[in-house]
This record gives C-alpha cells, structure tokens and sequence, in this order.
C-alpha cells in the first residue's frame, strides 16, 4: 500500500465516494467537517469524523497528528478553492506526505485566469510549500451532461459555438474509484508531483446530441440557470480545453503521458463506464 492513513475535506459529489472506497478497503480515513455540517452522519462504517474549523491552521494541524494522516485530499466545490490555502500551511506543519488538490475537473495546468486559474494557484502553493502533489484531471462528469449541455431544461444540447471538438467525460465511480486504486496500490515514486489525465468517454457535441437522439442548438449564449458558467463551460470546451490531454499553454493537445486518458492504464482491468452506459442510451 503506498499510504495508510489519508483525511478528506469536502464529501460531496467526489469527496463521498472516495470515502466510501477507502472505508471498503479498511483503510484509515477521517473526515473534516465544518461545525453544523450534517456530513458526519453520511459516513459508512469504518470512516471517522472530526469536526474542526478548516480555517484554523493550528486546529487542522491538530486533527492531522491526531489521526497520524499521510495524505490529505481536498474534495471541495470549485468556488471554494481558496479554502484549501490553510489545509495545505495545516499538512505541511503535519508532516503530511501528499496533497491531493480539488482538481476533478478540466486540466488547469498553465491557466492564469478564472477558476481554473485558481486551481492552479494552488497547485503552485502546494509545491511552494514542500508537499508532494497528486493532480487528477477527469473532464467533465458523465453524470452532468444532461445538465451541462441544458437538455434537462430544453431536450436539445445546446452549445456555443459549432460543437464539433471532441472533449473527455469521466463517470463519478470511475474517478472515484481509480483515485481509491491509485492511492493504496501504487508506490509515492508514481504518485509524488504528478498529474494523472484519465478519460472515461470522448465525444464531441453533435456525437452526444447523436446519443440522446436530439439536435444541436447553437447559441450566443446558454439558457437557463447558472447561464454564465455553462456560457463558459461550452466556450472552453470547443476550444479544446475540455480533453484532459489539454496543453493550456500551448493550446494543443498533449502526448504520452500527457495525454487525454494517459493515466487509464493505472488501473489495469477496469471498465470504464461510456455516456451511453450511464445514461441508458
């Protein structure tokens, strides 16, 4: 097993499955949560619960040592990316061997501006700390395309643009469960300050609305709520950025282990779950 002790903030939509994983293999897991959080009484069997203020350096740092915790994973909602700052000043004076940041998303690698940019901040302040880092770019979730494309609200997938680049979905089992995989059957050496881009399906736009048997409706801008974050999701997308294999910088797509679903072959054996599976399709 690589480590033998991890802690967790934020079990959401990523963060409890990756909990539950770890609880099925027995493997010491905490998790922090907020004051008035009702998370503790989700947990399954065998995962532990500390409720401590994830702003208080000194009291994370606490609960750390506590639990002698090797690595740290934060799970959060990306408009909470700023809170990580005092988990990683809290692993650091713990001793905590790796930082798994709130990626799970579009690969933020070289982003300067938005949330992505954010991302990559902290990413940046983790290696400025001395941590190893462990990055895992996913894409879009499988789950969310209904919403994502705004199908749910219209039955059309809507896109800006001409949705003809292909982007990367990943199915919340599989990220789930390749992250569990990775962290208690690869060694650190294949873990420490690397970015791992796994890729469960590959569609373009027009493919997917060939899936759900609809059309494309091309749009200036996305309908319906939260109208600006798919307005920009739909942007970045047909720029080619929704790839996990996505080179910001260069603006191309990566090669060997940079790669879109580079890192699939980590978790040898498993089936990963297309759009048309998880949707009936």
């Amino acid at each position: 097993m690589s480590y033998t002790s991890f802690a967790l903030v934020g079990a959401g939509t990523v963060g409890s499955g990756i909990v539950a994983g770890l609880a099925a293999k027995n493997v010491p897991i905490v998790v922090l949560s907020r004051p008035g959080s009702k998370n503790p009484e989700k947990l399954p069997a065998g995962a532990k619960s500390e409720v401590v203020d994830t702003a208080d350096v000194d009291a994370v740092v606490a609960v750390f040592k506590k639990h002698k915790v090797d690595v740290v994973l934060a799970t959060l909602t990306t408009t909470a990316n700023k809170a990580q700052y005092p988990l990683i000043d809290a692993a650091k004076a713990a001793g905590v061997k790796l930082f798994v940041p709130s990626e799970y998303g579009m690969p933020t690698e070289g982003e300067t501006e938005g949330l992505l940019g954010e991302k990559n901040d902290v990413a940046a302040y983790v290696k400025k700390s001395g941590i190893p880092s462990l990055r895992v770019f996913v894409g879009g979730f499988v789950e969310y395309i209904p919403w994502l494309f705004t199908y749910t609200e219209n039955k059309k997938i809507s896109v800006v643009g001409e949705g003809d680049v292909a982007a990367s979905y990943t199915a919340v089992p599989d990220i789930t469960g390749f992250v569990v995989h990775v962290l208690t059957t690869l060694p650190p050496a294949e873990l420490e300050d690397k970015i791992l881009r796994i890729e469960g399906d590959r569609k373009r736009a027009s493919e997917i609305a060939a899936l759900f048997n609809t059309t494309i409706e091309r749009v200036d801008k996305m309908p319906g709520e939260l109208s600006e974050l798919k307005t920009g999701l739909s942007i970045a997308f047909q720029s080619g950025a929704g790839s996990t294999g996505w080179d910001a910088v260069s603006k191309t797509e990566g090669t060997g282990d940079a790669a879109a679903g580079s890192a699939n072959k980590l978790w040898p054996g498993h089936s990963w779950q297309t759009i048309k599976q998880v949707h009936n399709l």
